[in-house]
């Protein structure tokens, strides 16, 4: 109950609001600032995992496109191999009674081959085009936050 006695309400005084001292509005500062640079860090870290993702979903096609690649211009040595063999038949010689010559059924399994490995490429490709890897939101919003910082008005 002593107290009681130094309130302003039982003293008839008004209310009074006191002003937070220098300390506390310091440490209100500091604390916003480590929470805003704590969701600066998170922001940055999921644009980076998103980046990550869009990464791997261009190599992974890139990658699956070297097999087919190699297989084609494999088929496409062969290919040639016996082109220059038919090539230099003497003339009226058949070797092979079939309607597409050895060396044209390489050429249709290595054009197969190698079209199904450039659709690949390109689609690694056009994936990686749009991967930006400056995280673009993080330095906006922390350019923003700068600005207010600096008491300067954010767009």
């Amino acid at each position: 109950m002593a107290n009681d006695l130094h309130s302003p309400v039982d003293m008839g005084e008004p209310h009074v609001h006191a002003e937070p001292s220098m300390a506390a509005t310091f440490k209100g500062i500091v604390d916003d600032s480590l929470e805003l640079m704590k969701q600066q860090f998170s922001m940055l870290k999921a644009e980076i995992r998103s980046d990550f993702r869009k990464v791997l979903a261009g190599i992974i096609p890139l990658a699956c496109a070297v097999a087919p690649l190699l297989l084609g211009a494999l088929m496409l040595c062969f290919m040639l191999v016996h082109l220059i063999h038919w090539a230099t038949l003497p003339a009226g010689q058949t070797v092979d009674p079939a309607t597409i010559p050895l060396w044209g059924s390489y050429g249709i399994v290595a054009a197969v081959f190698l079209v199904t490995g450039g659709v690949l490429v390109g689609i690694g490709i056009y994936r990686l085009k749009t991967v930006n890897p400056l995280p673009e939101q993080t330095a906006q919003a922390l350019e923003e936050n700068l600005k207010w910082l600096m008491n300067k008005n954010p767009k």
